[in-house]
């Protein structure tokens, strides 16, 4: 639910309705997409406009991209999180390199919508994009923290198999594309191909080491990732898009609440890859509720 596809975006099109005018007294409407990240996104959002007398309504989990995203644009709801890599579908900009950059990818998305009246707000440096990760007994033993890493162990021969989806392991966009950039070829031998898209089938394919595995095709901010053991590769010659979650608000909300910028870019600047994946575990793994997690994590930057 974190990435839109074309065929998402295809189905959330409708003709844009006028965007109402907020009041001051009016609550800001607030929703999120409907995985885990979604959910602590928006509470960190509603917890940090409540604590700040900011009224708001609770619409969290609404749905997927096309949904959230299309709720937004028709004054349904007022603010949510979405990814700066999302451009590449909101405008038809799939085949544009600016989605590989972070300044690019979140100037470009900026700039767009703010033709239509909605404004992105200070996104956070976590970057929750396909990733390939790997168990951190390997990592540590064989000194793997980049893809570069990864390809150099593997022309020496390095003990490797990789669980992944097929629509990881086929897409141009994925797999294929990290081996061009980085000069290797995963053999039949070194994969694991698993039904569906969940990265939590794949993690957990790598954590109990299923068939030889030692390697998963994660996301960026996967709350399991800790938990099982498992370190992302950096991807340090850029081969995907960049995804970085950021609060995106409709513009006479944010006229009516001027306030809401600062106050969310105060939290949203503080979400680095390990803070994001942390939280993301507390709900995922630990069993907490979003809810609780967001508050803590406000209480926890009240207290510093």
């Amino acid at each position: 639910m974190r990435f839109a596809t074309k065929s998402a975006i295809a189905i959330g099109c409708f003709t844009l309705l006028p965007l109402s005018s907020v009041n001051a007294n009016d609550p800001v409407v607030v929703s999120s997409k409907i995985d885990t990240e979604g959910s602590v996104l928006g509470e960190l959002i509603i917890q940090t406009l409540e604590r700040h007398d900011i009224p708001t309504e609770d619409r969290l989990q609404l749905g997927g991209t096309s949904v959230v995203r299309s709720a937004l644009q028709a004054g349904e709801i007022d603010l949510y999180p979405e990814y700066t890599g999302n451009g590449a579908f909101f405008f038809d900009m799939s085949d544009s390199d600016v989605w590989n950059d972070p300044e690019q990818a979140y100037e470009t998305v900026r700039e767009r919508d703010a033709e239509q009246g909605l404004v992105w707000l200070t996104p956070a440096s976590a970057n929750n994009t396909w990733a390939m990760s790997v168990r951190k007994d390997v990592a540590e033993a064989n000194g793997l923290e980049t893809l570069d890493d990864l390809a150099a162990y593997l022309e020496e021969g390095g003990e490797f198999k990789f669980a992944a989806s097929a629509e990881f392991v086929e897409s141009e966009q994925a797999l294929p594309a990290f081996q061009q950039a980085y000069g290797f070829e995963l053999s039949d031998d070194q994969l694991l191909v698993l039904s569906g898209g969940n990265t939590a089938a794949t993690m957990r394919a790598a954590a109990e080491q299923t068939s030889g595995v030692n390697a998963a095709m994660t996301y960026g901010t996967d709350g399991g990732l800790n938990a099982l053991g498992l370190v992302v590769l950096e991807d340090s010659r850029g081969v995907q898009p960049i995804y970085q979650p950021a609060p995106v608000v409709r513009e006479s909300v944010l006229e009516a609440y001027p306030d809401i910028a600062p106050l969310l870019e105060d939290v949203f600047s503080t979400l680095d890859l390990e803070t994001l994946q942390k939280l993301n575990a507390d709900v995922a793994v630990n069993g907490m509720s979003p809810g609780n997690v967001a508050g803590d994590y406000l209480d926890s930057l009240d207290n510093d």
